[in-house]
């Protein structure tokens, strides 16, 4: 089978292991719709199969497990008013809450870049194990979109602030920051993953991933905590930019700035939608506003502009419509939290 004809999911069983392998390796394995169905399709016909004892999600290629959803895709939805990019968000939120309340034990490898997307096909898993290689992000706010695919729920499930501080900042973290702000499990050395999954196809799925673990480098949040939980605090993205900005801790200054780089129309919508999620029974519920709040960012100016920016002129300055926090409407964020 030639490169150009391989599957864009590959569905492997061995022993008692599902291996699912996203294989769109030149495009660090960014999520299609037809990706997203062949996941949910294959995961349903795994867990009626006493065959498949626990699931494993990989990636393909050297670069990382996913860099999220096809950005150029939602370009064109939000630019000339189609419809793709809503039909693909309720499938891959379907998927994200099917991960989450999978009944079989399943093992994500975070390995890489694991970004948006990438998060929601991983960060649910049971098992989640991060490497030396592994660049965690939920960049959202700085296309003028939201933390979706759960990461609202997952954030606000953070210690402390740490989730508030990588939703608005839109910052990447690797492997023991990761652990810290709960996005992941475990610890394992990049070299021995190979090995890893060869023993999931025997083993029973916990055992063997607490047998690999070891300690990740040094992070950075938990040296953090203190400044990122007092600055974070609160419902106001205006008063916390301040507070980072008058802090003497560089690391929030630092926060302080990258904060004012991002779509302020997002941000304020972020800000509420961690707070709102902290509060829901399930992820599913928080899976239900996210999902209302991309249909509403989709219609609105800085998504398009967003991606303009980053991805289709890459001249890294976005005009955000609103250019300001106190410009930002309440009536406009009210009405992208409203059911339809």
């Amino acid at each position: 089978m030639s490169a150009s004809s391989d599957p864009p999911v590959r569905a492997e069983v061995t022993g008692g292991l599902g291996r699912l392998i996203l294989n769109r390796p030149a495009a660090i394995n960014a999520l299609t719709a037809e990706m997203v169905g062949i996941l949910r399709r294959t995961l349903a016909g795994w867990s009626e199969t006493d065959r498949v004892r626990a699931v494993l999600i990989s990636g393909a290629g050297p670069r990382g497990l996913c860099a999220g959803g096809d950005l150029r895709a939602m370009h064109a939805d939000a630019v000339s008013g189609g419809t793709g990019s809503l039909d693909f968000w309720a499938d891959e939120y379907r998927l994200n809450a099917e991960l989450a309340e999978y009944p079989k034990p399943v093992v994500a490898f975070m390995d890489g870049l694991v970004m948006g997307g990438g998060i929601g096909v991983s960060a649910h898993a049971s098992l989640r194990v991060v490497t030396e290689r592994s660049r965690l992000a939920m960049p959202e706010v700085g296309i003028g979109f939201h933390p979706d695919v759960g990461g609202s729920w997952l954030l606000a499930r953070a210690p402390g602030e740490l989730g508030t501080h990588l939703a608005l900042t839109g910052g990447t973290i690797g492997a023991a920051d990761a652990v810290a702000a709960g996005l992941a499990d475990v610890f394992v050395p990049s070299a021995r993953l190979d090995e890893l999954a060869a023993a999931l196809e025997t083993g029973d799925a916990a055992e063997v991933v607490a047998a690999f673990a070891a300690s990740p480098p040094p992070g950075d949040l938990a040296g953090a905590r203190a400044w990122i939980d007092d600055c974070y605090a609160g419902d106001d993205v205006t008063a916390i930019v301040g507070r980072l900005a008058s802090s003497p801790a560089p690391g929030a200054q630092a926060a302080a700035k990258e904060i004012t780089t991002k779509s302020p129309t997002s941000l304020v919508v972020t800000l509420r939608s961690l707070r709102s999620a902290a509060g829901m029974p399930d992820l599913r519920q928080a899976l239900d506003q996210e999902y209302r709040l991309s249909a509403a960012l989709l219609r609105l100016p800085d998504l398009a502009e967003g991606i303009r920016a980053q991805i289709i002129d890459k001249d890294r300055r976005p005009r955000w419509q609103p250019s300001t926090l106190a410009e930002v409407s309440p009536a406009v964020v009210d009405a992208c939290f409203t059911p339809r």
